[in-house]
């Protein structure tokens, strides 16, 4: 079954940004199914538009940022 993006509900998001990029927290649920934890990454591109990016590595400040938003995430799994 391909993937279908209408299936796809987001329970809970939030995010940090820098000034250049933006390091987000979430929930999905596919088609009712089991919820699981996303972390994802969008940098800003020369216009100023975000863009995706693998997430790679995270510095401390990016860590600590996301750490109570992972603890607010888990009440919602």
């Amino acid at each position: 079954m391909p993937y279908d993006s209408s299936l796809d509900k987001q329970v809970f998001s939030k995010s940090y940004e820098s000034e250049n990029t933006k390091v987000t927290v979430s929930v999905y649920s596919y088609n009712n199914g089991p919820k699981k934890l996303q972390i994802s990454r969008e940098n800003m591109d020369a216009e100023g538009e975000w863009r995706f990016s693998k997430l790679g590595r995270m510095v401390k400040e990016e860590c600590q940022a996301i750490l109570p938003f992972l603890q607010e995430a888990l009440d919602h799994l």
